[in-house]
């Protein structure tokens, strides 16, 4: 004779089968986790412009900005694009969209995007040394979330630092970031020694660094620039290349 099934049995049986599911789905997730690893590979673009070539690696500490940047590479965005803003012994800047048919002497640099990306500073493993790649965007007062632009980014050439001017850097920091960011003897060490702009630490994203073609970015930020410091001589990337 069958046993009749409690109010109990029902339970158990139930709370049995919601684990067996649970299990189930696990299992199930489990081979596409293992076939989707984090990517570890270390991203290098070339960027083929009219003063040289320019390489550069992209840090997988900000994924965001990494897979973002990447998917430019492929689509084509940034061949065609002016440097449209150089500023010597500071930085280059380039990934306006409208540089790429811009009239003599038009003002560039505040396109309309349709999308950001959210900031990933990873302040003090990567700051503004001579060769970081970060994300430019819009000021704090209508940005303070601090997120990037979908696609214009510079290129950091700035100067070497004594002391003294390292110090001046520090109160500025203070001042624009609360006192929340202080350059560690470490990165004041290579401020002195490579050269960089430490007053931008902590409030940019950086997401990369020339690897090959410094002298190409020391060449573009000497140019001679009009009022709104976009070089009076077109200098352009030709085309941007995934290398790897």
């Amino acid at each position: 004779m069958k046993k009749k099934l409690t109010a109990t049995d029902f339970l158990s049986l139930h709370t049995g089968l919601k684990i067996s599911l649970v299990l189930l789905q696990v299992l199930l997730l489990l081979p596409h986790a293992i076939a989707q690893p984090q990517d570890t590979t270390r991203h290098e673009v070339m960027l083929e412009t009219t003063k040289g070539n320019i390489r550069i690696a992209l840090y997988n500490e900000t994924p965001l900005h990494r897979d973002n940047f990447i998917k430019l590479v492929k689509q084509g965005f940034y061949d065609g694009l002016l440097f449209h803003r150089v500023i010597s012994s500071f930085m280059i800047q380039t990934g306006d969209s409208a540089s790429r048919n811009a009239r003599p002497g038009q003002m560039l640099g505040d396109s309309p995007e349709s999308y950001k990306i959210p900031a990933e500073i990873r302040y003090p493993q990567l700051f503004h040394k001579r060769g970081a790649v970060a994300a430019a965007r819009e000021s704090d007062n209508v940005n303070p979330e601090r997120a990037s632009s979908a696609s214009q980014f510079y290129i950091v050439y700035g100067r070497r630092f004594n002391d003294a001017m390292l110090d001046k850097s520090q109160a500025e920091l203070d001042k624009n970031t609360g006192g929340k960011i202080k350059l560690t003897e470490e990165v004041r060490n290579t401020y002195k020694t490579q050269g960089g702009t430490p007053h931008l630490d902590g409030q940019y994203t950086v997401f990369g660094e020339i690897v090959e073609g410094l002298d190409v970015v020391n060449e573009i930020q000497w140019a001679e620039t009009d009022s709104y410091a976009r070089p009076k001589e077109d200098i352009k990337i030709i085309r941007a290349t995934l290398l790897k």
